[in-house]
């Protein structure tokens, strides 16, 4: 194909569908009508120059005016708050919702290991020694486990937390599609925990560590126990993709993903925010405790209503038909 004379030829569309849809909210019954049969023909110079692969600049600026057509025939533009509304309210958390048996499972496995982890410290003989001295675990139980709360300023350390679980979160949901990188952060992260507890529980400090893990904690690791499950299921996504090619299956699963990953950057916000600012300050634990329960099941109770309600109304947390852009429209030869 000739691409200059093509664009000789075509330009002249291409700027008058340009010049339509720039005026998109005062375009007459004539002109409107002009839209639609211009983005259908532009929508074909796209499908030829793609098949060329002559000009990737000239490709995405086609591309650009398909999608700028698009919204203008359709009428699929909205005001940034209302897709925003609409993520928090149905994309959001119907995702989490069609993953939860996933999350659910992860959560209920990681507790169970955790609680064996610090059983195995607390009664196994010769283990406790085999993991810290005696002046190791005295620093720990009696000063490192408390002040590493509160030895920053609460904004900084707010901060530190929300990076450090934002990339926790990130490697289980980007290296779900490979399964072990998941388990690995899991397994690393929970028996950390475990051996914590169970130095705390056996030096008689069980009520400073529940007080101090509980507040945040149970948001913080729900969060991560989502990301881990969703990972895992999109992991699972090209093993047994069903009715469904691999290559839909990933596709239809990693935007859920991306879609889980955005709203649960809120919700580590808010848990980081706790764990600054709640957990180590002078209320007493059950106070403590109390508000980050609260926190947690607010984010429970989220889920199993609003994500529920929009799972069973057919939200996926997938990008609208309209948003995929997979298909354009073709003129006639």
């Amino acid at each position: 194909m000739d691409l200059d004379s093509y664009i000789l030829q075509h330009g002249a569309q291409w700027d008058r569908l340009t010049e339509l849809t720039q005026h998109r909210g005062r375009l007459t019954g004539a002109e409107a009508d002009e839209v639609v049969d211009l983005y259908q023909r532009v929508s074909t110079h796209l499908s030829v120059i793609r098949s060329t692969g002559s000009d990737p600049v000239l490709e995405s600026r086609l591309s650009a005016l398909v999608a700028s057509a698009r919204s203008t025939v359709t009428g699929v533009t909205l005001p940034v708050w209302q897709s925003l509304g609409r993520f928090f309210v149905a994309g959001f958390p119907a995702a989490v919702y069609r993953a939860r048996r996933w999350w659910l499972t992860v959560a209920l496995i990681n507790v169970g290991v955790a609680i064996l982890v610090a059983w195995r410290v607390i009664n196994t003989p010769g283990l406790a020694e085999s993991l810290l001295d005696d002046e190791s675990v005295k620093q720990l139980v009696n000063h490192d486990f408390s002040s590493y709360y509160s030895d920053n300023p609460a904004a900084d350390f707010a901060l530190e937390i929300w990076l450090n679980n934002a990339e926790v979160t990130a490697v289980c949901l980007v290296m779900g599609i490979a399964i072990i990188p998941v388990i690995v952060v899991l397994w690393s992260n929970i028996a950390n925990l475990g051996v914590i507890a169970g130095f705390m529980i056996d030096a008689g400090r069980a009520d400073v560590f529940y007080g101090l893990i509980l507040p945040h904690g149970l948001l913080e690791l729900t969060v991560i126990f989502v990301a881990a499950g969703a990972g895992l299921r999109l992991g699972w996504s090209w093993i047994a993709p069903g009715a469904r090619t691999r290559s839909q299956a990933l596709a239809v699963e990693g935007r859920a993903v991306g879609a889980i990953a955005l709203g649960l950057a809120v919700w580590l916000l808010i848990s980081g925010l706790v764990e600054a600012f709640v957990t180590p300050s002078t209320l007493p634990a059950w106070a403590r405790i109390a508000i980050g329960a609260v926190v947690w099941a607010s984010f429970i109770g989220y889920v199993f209503t609003l994500g529920r309600r929009a799972a069973r109304a057919g939200e996926t947390g997938d990008v609208t038909e309209e948003e995929l852009a997979a298909h354009v429209p073709t003129e006639a030869a």
